[in-house]
């Protein structure tokens, strides 16, 4: 069940209507069965992953918290450690074995044909488990939490298991804290007229989004990254620009529609994008983009590493492994791993030449608070994102060989003489397109400058319902949809 299905419209509002009629003590409890339905409708045999990945968790604050009581610090601190071990092991070896498996085994094996060695490794063959790399990350964050005292172990199971599973971000995040979400399990929401408006207008948004924008991006994106021998430089380009605004409104969208739908309810979820392609840095992009990824990864991987207090060859090295991990997070290829190392060098080489550009500016005097200094910056840094985007999409390290290959072919009359709009979409379609991206664009410009949500409540309700119904017809007369009008599965859910 995706949130731009029929199932979903049906599911949400029955969900909300029923939550808001029945007595508090028992709104998580519908909740939790609610997640589990949700997640089940993918597969059902998955739900035995996930509750596996709750009950270990579970157990495991649970003991870390009583280990607190040992008499003898060395002790606790040790049992504790172990706890944690043990919690790492079961969790990521789940991870490992449905997303990474097939990938190292490969690995190992070219790697040991230089010396003529073969292994024949057990056949692993299973679909990979939607959401799985949001859950145990997410759950992970929980016993890291009560391990640093950060939170104490929740005692009440259910609530514990609705926070891992709690369905507007199971499948494809914001990846929640604990200590932001599970108390907010404990509070009592009431139906309030605004808060809801508010969140049903995000979440409209998101579908304006994903249907309108990033579905129809993806046509052409699609059909040049699935066949790039068959494609020029000037078609490469424009596919890789469109995908970088596909894959922003596809993931945001997912985002927006998450973030709303738990609101509607009265929950309060991190925001995960800020505007990412305003980005005057690689450094301001990761502070936009996939917020609370970024976030898990700060807190869990690169402060534990040191950060930057052992010195500057400590801390671009603790760089470099955060986005290796982060390449390695998104998917099992080698294309990921690029993407990620990628960006490392970015923030790396970044950092290093930050006191030679700061010199430069000074001795020839270049305000920064130019405006033509800033769009610079944020062309420049919307270049790098673009390149890097590419690796990031291409099917695999063959295809990414292809793409820059072709790149360097003569091919620039395509958009005069019609060819891409013959091969790939119409004229049509190419300018609704580019529209969407120009919407897009705007709204983040005026989002950076002013609230947009409560700018347009002060409006005249006329002004107001005759966006929401306009947004509503544009969603359906122009969105793009599958065959029979089936829903476009969304990037990040395969994550």
């Amino acid at each position: 069940m995706t949130f731009n299905s029929i199932d979903f419209l049906i599911f949400f509002p029955i969900v909300t209507i029923i939550y808001f009629i029945i007595p508090s003590k028992l709104k998580w409890i519908w909740l939790l069965v609610s997640s589990y339905y949700f997640y089940m409708c993918w597969n059902p045999k998955y739900a035995i992953l996930i509750a596996i990945s709750t009950i270990s968790t579970y157990l495991t604050g649970l003991l870390i918290e009583k280990s607190c009581l040992i008499n003898e610090k060395n002790k606790s601190k040790l049992l504790k450690r172990f706890l944690v071990l043990m919690s790492f092991l079961t969790n990521l070896g789940i991870l490992f074995l449905f997303k990474y498996y097939k990938f190292f085994t490969r690995g190992i094996n070219v790697l040991i044909s230089i010396f003529d060695i073969t292994v024949k490794f057990p056949a692993f063959d299973f679909m990979l488990p939607v959401g799985i790399s949001f859950y145990t990350f997410q759950a992970l964050s929980y016993t890291i939490d009560v391990y640093r005292g950060d939170i104490k172990a929740e005692k009440n199971l259910g609530k514990y298991a609705l926070f891992v599973s709690f369905f507007p971000q199971l499948v494809a995040g914001p990846i929640v804290k604990s200590k932001d979400l599970l108390h907010q399990f404990n509070e009592v929401h009431n139906f309030e007229y605004l808060r809801v408006k508010n969140a049903l207008v995000q979440m409209l948004w998101g579908y304006f989004k994903k249907i309108f924008i990033a579905d129809r991006l993806a046509i052409l994106v699609n059909t040049v990254f699935d066949s790039p021998s068959e494609y020029g430089a000037s078609q490469i380009i424009i596919a890789s620009i469109f995908f970088t605004f596909q894959i922003y409104c596809d993931f945001s969208s997912y985002s927006d529609i998450a973030i709303g739908a738990a609101k509607v309810m009265g929950f309060i979820l991190p925001e995960n994008f800020r505007q990412p392609y305003l980005s005057k840095s690689i450094k301001d992009f990761w502070r936009r983009w996939h917020i609370t990824l970024s976030s898990w990864f700060k807190d869990y991987v690169y402060i534990p590493l040191g950060g930057n207090k052992k010195g500057s060859f400590r801390k671009y090295l603790n760089i470099m492994i955060v986005f290796l991990l982060s390449g390695l997070w998104h998917g099992a290829s080698l294309t990921f791993i690029i993407w990620g190392v990628l960006h490392g060098i970015y923030e790396i080489v970044g950092g290093i030449t930050r006191g030679i550009k700061d010199k430069i500016i000074r001795k020839y005097g270049i305000r920064k608070d130019f405006v033509s200094y800033q769009i610079l910056q944020v062309f420049t840094t919307f270049f790098l994102v673009s390149f890097a985007w590419i690796f990031f999409r291409a099917n695999s390290f063959n295809d990414i060989r292809i793409i820059f290959r072709n790149l360097f072919l003569h091919n620039e009359s395509i958009l005069q003489d019609g060819t891409l709009f013959n091969l790939i979409i119409s004229r049509d379609e190419f300018i609704v397109a580019v529209i969407g991206i120009v919407i897009l664009i705007i709204i983040d410009i005026l989002k950076e400058k002013i609230n947009l949500l409560e700018v347009l409540s002060h409006k005249k309700i006329i002004y107001r319902w005759g966006i929401y119904i306009s947004i509503i017809l544009i969603i359906i007369i122009l969105g793009v949809y599958g065959s029979g009008y089936s829903e476009q599965q969304f990037i990040y859910c395969q994550f």
